[in-house]
């Protein structure tokens, strides 16, 4: 291999190596979503130590069809009647979603000094790279609220898995997953077909994170229709976790925990608040609905789809309930993240072209178009 295609491979292969010796480590020690822990926090830990980590996006986008292929199986005829009772449940989830978001990017605002549009979209409960896209159309700072969105995730994963290995939390929702078998042939090959088929067709109309949802909307459609094909086997799942791992590990690059410590110290301790108020809320919720609070307490935590749905699926609690909250929201922000932003930003004052003149990592005046 010549050596300057090394050199651009070797920092992927490097982070496949941290990310799966880490993943398998986590399971040696038996730790909640140890595919997916693992990889983050090593590649974390390492990118931000300046170890040169890359992440393929192939490998990104493969992590998520199989994670949205995988999830769209729990939605069988049966769960989809249910969830369709839950409208109100879930408009509920939305609304407390959208408080938090709100509250958060009023603490951003507050405390780290964020202007309105970076702090709005760093404090949304979205994926990340739809955040960023829509706040850098009003002007924010894009590496903010990527920095956000990812100590956000890292907390969250952090906290919400391992508090519910302690608190022994598992398998207390009704709506538990369908037992499947492998069936390599046709079965699971016709899987990947329409998935990827799905995954495409959402790509080419320029939809949001169509790795995911497309291959979880033609899963769904499958499961729901009856048609039962494979299970996706339990190792392509694990090496999914550790690909979305590494993806959300290797954002933190050198010096990442040194830039704006300020903004990050209140990002982190935000987090933690959002936590334990979403899992009070969730109590509230699971007395009025009788759903169990576990469930509730993943769908409303400010976590990612892929993140909160794994967890779900390693505890039996609820997957589709989970994945509905959170793809709900994803939807709703992005289809109308910049409309709520527009109307919210005169009532608390923030001026629509404002960019602090005073954050630390505001760019020179010369780099504001990069």
């Amino acid at each position: 291999m010549p050596p300057a295609r090394f050199s651009a491979v070797w920092p992927v292969l490097l982070a496949l190596l941290v990310g799966f010796a880490a993943g398998a480590f986590c399971a040696w020690l038996k730790t909640p979503l140890p595919w997916l822990i693992g990889p983050l926090f090593a590649c974390a830990f390492a990118a931000s130590r300046g170890l040169p980590l890359a992440s393929l996006p192939a490998a990104r986008s493969a992590g998520q069809w199989v994670i949205g292929t995988a999830l769209g199986l729990f939605f069988t005829a049966d769960v989809l009647g249910r969830l369709a009772q839950s409208a109100g449940l879930v408009l509920a989830g939305l609304l407390w979603s959208l408080a938090v978001g709100v509250s958060l990017a009023w603490a951003l605002r507050r405390y780290a000094g964020l202007d309105g549009a970076t702090a709005f979209f760093a404090g949304a409960i979205g994926g990340a790279s739809e955040m960023a896209l829509q706040g850098e159309r009003h002007g924010a700072r894009v590496d903010m609220i990527a920095a956000a969105h990812s100590l956000r995730i890292l907390l969250v994963v952090s906290v919400v898995p391992f508090a519910f290995q302690w608190l022994d939390v598992h398998g207390s929702d009704p709506a538990q997953r369908t037992v499947m078998a492998v069936n390599w042939w046709p079965g699971f090959a016709l899987l990947v077909a329409c998935t990827v088929a799905g995954a495409l067709a959402l790509r080419q109309l320029k939809a949001p994170n169509p790795w995911m949802i497309g291959p979880l909307v033609v899963s769904v459609g499958l499961s729901a229709g009856g048609v039962v094909l494979s299970a996706v086997p339990g190792w392509i799942v694990s090496a999914g976790q550790v690909f979305i791992g590494i993806g959300l590990g290797t954002r933190f690059a050198p010096g990442f925990f040194d830039r704006a410590p300020r903004m990050l110290i209140v990002v982190a301790a935000s987090t933690v608040l959002a936590i334990v108020a979403s899992a009070a809320f969730a109590a509230g919720l699971s007395w009025w609905s009788g759903v169990p609070w576990a469930t509730l307490a993943l769908a409303t935590s400010p976590g990612g789809i892929a993140e909160m749905a794994l967890t779900a699926k390693l505890l039996e609690l609820g997957v589709p309930v989970v994945t509905l909250f959170h793809l709900t929201l994803v939807l709703m922000l992005v289809l109308l993240g910049g409309t709520l932003y527009r109307w919210l930003a005169p009532r608390f004052g923030w001026p629509h072209d404002e960019v602090s003149p005073t954050h630390p990592l505001r760019p020179p005046d010369d780099d504001d178009n990069e």
